[in-house]
């Protein structure tokens, strides 16, 4: 009767012990859960004011909430009695030989961050980088979806456009077109200059201030090459672009002034 009253005190003095201990962790895990989300909360809301991107702002929230959850926990195994210090060694044992593997991707994601917080470029820009020309479509933490000007979809690693001279098209308002127009030597260049200025002039789209230029460029073997600058808004630069040509060309030809094509003269003698 002794032993079994010993061991029905025995037993409910573990019962309440365990009892107060699961009543503890489970108390920790609420409030702990709580607080994990007032901080994530917090850090979105500090990095939303100081204008950080959208993508950079849910990704750090999302991680300082798992991290605070992950102490939560922690405490409240360790209060239920569990030994969590070999839970600790094993999950940063894994976590290093998860690092190890992921080691290309997380280099992308470093990149990404950068490119996120710095921001060489964003969404719309044109740019030119690792080996691609086209607009941005999407900026993410580990790639970078550019749209060639072909309508195909590039998807570009981050480290690949950190590691390399980016061109970005986009940032200042004008752009400066220019395109090389051969004459003839028995052209007039001053002829020449003040045709192709007066062309464009006409245009619309081409900006007075700066004014366009026109300069010997080369005396080359068949032609006099003159270089032909003008400025334009950002927008119209392609346009602009391919237009430029077309319009030096039909000018020169109202005007008669010759356009000539690569030509050699051949000379033969004969022996007597």
């Amino acid at each position: 009767m002794d032993n079994l009253t010993q061991w029905l005190t025995t037993a409910q003095e573990i019962i309440t012990t365990f009892g107060l201990n699961a009543l503890a962790a489970l108390v920790i895990s609420i409030i702990g859960q709580w607080v994990a989300k007032v901080i994530g909360r917090t850090t979105k809301k500090v990095m939303t004011r100081r204008g950080v991107d959208p993508t950079l702002i849910n990704f750090t929230a999302s991680l300082v909430y798992y991290a605070a959850l992950a102490f939560v926990v922690i405490a409240a195994l360790n209060r239920l009695g569990i030994q969590t210090a070999s839970l600790i060694a094993v999950l940063g044992a894994a976590g290093l030989a998860i690092g190890l593997a992921l080691q290309g991707s997380l280099s992308n994601f470093a990149a990404g961050v950068l490119i996120i917080i710095f921001r060489p470029f964003k969404v719309g820009d044109m740019v030119e980088g690792a080996g691609v020309f086209g607009r941005v479509e999407e900026i993410q933490l580990f790639t970078t979806t550019i749209i060639t000007p072909d309508n195909a979809t590039v998807i570009v690693p981050n480290t690949k456009l950190s590691g390399d001279n980016i061109i970005n098209f986009t940032t200042q308002p004008t752009r400066r077109v220019e395109t090389i127009v051969g004459i003839s030597y028995n052209d007039s260049i001053a002829n020449a200059r003040l045709a192709i200025l007066d062309e464009l002039s006409k245009d619309a789209r081409i900006l007075q201030d700066p004014a366009p230029a026109v300069n010997v460029a080369e005396l080359a073997d068949s032609s006099v090459d003159l270089q032909v600058w003008a400025w334009t808004e950002n927008a119209d630069f392609l346009t602009m672009r391919l237009a430029l040509p077309e319009l030096i060309k039909t000018r020169l030809d109202a005007e008669g002034i010759t356009i000539p094509f690569p030509q050699q003269d051949v000379h033969m003698f004969q022996r007597n």
